[in-house]
């Protein structure tokens, strides 16, 4: 039944049970936003929480604003809400928040997801980025033992743009420039043997040890054990962090040293990340590669149970930089081109 066959319905009763009818949804709505939005205000009501603003923990309950609590922080008095600093602020209607993230984990496209609830496309599309943009990757120092690294590579892709400064791509098409080039997005993926993972988008072209040094964001413990191919740069890198590194040459068949040290995971990872991009999205804009990534990383935290509403909330709201990171989206795609060779 569409929405406007429901309105009519509603229209036909008597004033009485339409008013009663409001009221009802009204409390539903309240309750289905308590549940799925719940999480991080009892978490700063339980003193679990710190100031998005200076990361203190001295914070009070400083009454309430549309809906939302408020504090203010000891440390540098500023005021804020449940709500500052994570993906949802400045969103209205936060009712809807449950069913899109239901949409949005059963893969449903931008189109079905608009009329299912009846919002904007543009608004749907802001809503996915925010949320991916929100999710945040291990690091460095969270590593441990055998560290398996290797790069792959994306066609520069620049879907949905309205201003391309060159012929469009007919999809399926056979690209005239094979091999590595400056066109080609580079994604630095590593993993431990704890499933520990980073995918980072880290430039155009070739890497150096710097683009290696930044993916991790945090230096690996000295214990660790990098295995890589024999690309220069990761033996450069290894050597500036003092690691142990061990180089797998397949053009020498050497696949496996020693019967544990390999990159075997670490590739069948780039198999199932770029089938899973084509699959479900038929390719996405480099723009937007670094929140598939993400995306694709929570999937494989997740992997083995159920990737439900709740814990896509959890994992989310623990970021208080999530909006500044999305409003730096476009910034950081056009540092991106900047380092085409």
């Amino acid at each position: 039944m569409t929405y406007q066959a429901i309105y009519q319905l509603a229209k036909s009763l008597p004033r009485t049970e339409r008013l009663q009818l409001i009221v009802n949804l009204t409390q539903d709505v309240r309750t289905n936003e308590g549940e799925s939005l719940g999480s991080r205000r009892n978490c700063l009501i339980n003193k679990q929480g710190s100031c998005p603003h200076c990361s203190s923990v001295r914070y009070f309950r400083y009454g309430t604003a549309r809906g939302a609590q408020r504090f203010k922080c000891k440390g540098c008095g500023r005021t804020f809400c449940e709500y500052t600093g994570t993906w949802l602020e400045g969103i209205h209607k936060k009712s809807l928040v449950e069913p899109y993230l239901e949409l949005m984990l059963n893969h449903c496209s931008l189109e079905k997801t608009r009329k299912e609830l009846c919002i904007n496309k543009k608004t749907a599309f802001d809503w996915r980025h925010k949320i991916l943009s929100s999710i945040e990757q291990d690091t460095g120092n969270q590593f441990v033992g055998i560290v398996e690294s290797d790069e792959t590579f994306f066609e520069h892709s620049e879907k949905g743009s309205k201003t391309l400064e060159r012929p469009a791509r007919k999809r399926g098409t056979q690209l005239k420039n094979r091999g590595l080039g400056s066109n080609k997005a580079t994604v630095i993926v590593s993993t431990d043997r704890n499933k520990r993972t980073k995918l980072t988008l880290s430039t155009m072209g070739r890497i150096s040890k710097a683009d290696i040094k930044e993916s991790f964001q945090k230096p690996l413990p000295s214990t660790t054990i990098l295995c890589s191919d024999g690309h220069v740069s990761y033996k450069g890198f290894s050597m500036d962090n003092r690691l142990k590194h061990i180089v797998l040459r397949s053009d020498l068949k050497q696949y496996v040293k020693k019967g544990i040290y390999h990159i075997q995971h670490v590739n069948e990872m780039h198999n199932r990340l770029k089938k899973w991009l084509d699959g479900t999205f038929w390719g996405v804009a480099t723009k937007y590669l670094q929140n598939y990534l993400n995306w694709f990383y929570l999937r494989e935290k997740l992997k083995g149970d159920a990737m439900t509403v709740q814990k896509v909330m959890a994992e989310s709201l623990q970021n208080l930089h999530a909006i500044k990171q999305y409003r730096y989206n476009n910034f950081a795609y056009q540092t991106l081109l900047t380092t085409r060779n």
